[in-house]
């Protein structure tokens, strides 16, 4: 049955391609058309003009055809956007499956609860990235660019989430039976690609920062060991990587500027020095010394200005989090999974061979990777990255920490289609229930398939 479906997808995708989808047979035309030979003719008077070869025609009819596609298709953009745009509005249209509300009146992350669930939420774009400004994931940009609109599903499973980590900080005042959720310090998220964890990872960031939670965010936890200047420093035996360093406090300052400032040092030992990224070591000294009455603020401008501690004033950080306790600290990194196998670095070791270097070797991994403490820690799986996949109990991690976050489920799904409608990615009359149930059983519940597919509903 299911290749029987899978057969019909491909028939109806043949059927009804889009003009999108078929410009690479226009440009390949172009490419694999004939070429003369010979030298030009003369351009004069009594110049005769050159007959085009039959080939070069058809390539030209076939330019002619592609570029008026694309015109077409950006016609049909803009006529979309526009119709988005004046039905805005509408609020007759924001209706979703069983006649309930399509869009949730709850103004915060904070204030949704479980009847907000399967709604979506609008967001304002620009306030959007003011408090995530290490970057959006990649999905959440694909959905919104797709859907013309800065709105996002409310899924339990994320509320569940965002539920564990408020108690751990504002534990219920009556005593747990045992029959209740487990709470967890620390998270390992996985599951299924596109199942929409770097969404939720990302609006637990958003979250905990309207909440006044100081928040180290890492979007990128691959950029880490990939890419950029590395070296051996010959006290720790780990691989320095001074530009990656230097751009992840960077990222930490941009949100937490004001926070950082108010926040006092704890820890005054010197900071170690290492080699700086194209400018080699400095002569005579190893630490740079940090005054007393330094800040958070302080020490991370030390890592930016000086680049020859950037690695040095990282690691301290980690330590540094250990022991704010005026303020919830949590430390969030995407594509997790990438710190558990090799880099991208390499040892020589003979003249012709070398040794892959793991992402545990690597200094700044080394510090942030643990999860065998007390501190609030999430990391996401990213199987986009393809990085392999690991064993279930992860070195330095806690055996009950990686749980699964799920793919749509039926309810949220029939959500998605009904938000799909509304935004024009299908068409009213085209519309039913049972086509959109197809498209979700033969994506799996895969948000990024389902997006895709939706389009192709006839």
């Amino acid at each position: 049955m299911i290749r029987s479906a899978l057969r019909a997808a491909t028939a109806i995708r043949k059927q009804t391609l889009p003009p999108k989808l078929s410009h690479f047979s226009a440009f390949s035309a172009k490419a694999s058309a004939p070429k003369t030979k010979g030298k030009a003719e003369p351009k004069g008077k009594g110049a005769k003009p050159r007959s085009k070869p039959t080939g070069s025609a058809q390539t030209d009819d076939a330019s002619a055809a592609g570029a008026s596609r694309i015109a077409d298709l950006t016609s049909e953009e803009e006529t979309r956007a526009r119709r988005i745009a004046e039905e805005m509005n509408d609020k007759s249209l924001d209706v979703g499956p069983n006649a309930r509300p399509l869009f949730t009146a709850t103004a915060s992350i904070s204030g949704l609860s479980r009847s907000d669930t399967c709604s979506y939420m609008r967001f304002n774009e620009e306030e959007l990235n003011a408090v995530l400004p290490e970057g959006l994931p990649a999905g959440m940009k694909k959905e919104f660019e797709d859907s013309m609109t800065s709105a996002l599903l409310v899924r339990q499973s994320f509320l569940d989430l965002r539920d564990n980590f408020r108690r751990v900080v504002d534990p219920p005042l009556r005593s747990s039976d045992g029959k209740g959720p487990k709470v967890r310090k620390q998270i390992v998220l996985d599951g299924l690609v596109n199942c929409g964890k770097s969404i939720a990872l990302a609006m637990l960031v958003h979250w905990a920062r309207d909440e006044g939670w100081l928040v180290f965010y890492v979007p990128n936890g691959k950029e880490w060991s990939h890419g950029g200047f590395f070296y051996r420093h010959p006290d720790t035996g780990l691989w320095d990587t001074p530009v990656q360093a230097a751009k992840t406090l960077q990222d930490f300052l941009k949100y937490n500027e004001s926070r950082l400032q108010q926040l006092p040092c704890q820890i005054f030992d010197p900071i170690p020095l290492g080699e700086g990224a194209g400018v080699g070591w400095m002569r005579g000294v190893d630490s740079m010394a940090m005054p007393e009455g330094s800040t958070l603020y302080d020490l991370i401008q030390t890592g930016i200005t000086h680049t020859h501690a950037a690695v040095g004033v990282l690691v301290r950080l980690r330590t540094e989090l250990s022991l704010v306790k005026d303020i919830p600290v949590l430390i969030a990194i995407d594509q997790y999974n990438s710190w558990f196998t090799f880099s991208e670095y390499e040892e020589p070791v003979t003249v012709r061979s070398c040794r892959p270097i793991h992402a545990r070797e690597l200094s700044t991994v080394n510090a942030f990777r643990s999860m065998m403490h007390d501190d609030m820690m999430i990391g996401a799986f990213s199987h986009s990255t393809a990085v392999g996949k690991l064993r279930q109990n992860l070195p330095d991690v806690p055996f009950d920490a990686r749980i699964n976050f799920p793919r749509y489920g039926l309810d949220e799904a029939a959500a998605v289609a009904y938000y799909y409608l509304r935004q024009r990615l299908i068409r009213r009359e085209s519309f039913s229930d049972e086509k959109w149930k197809k498209i979700y059983f033969l994506a799996n519940g895969n948000g990024a398939e389902m997006r895709w597919l939706a389009p192709f509903i006839r």
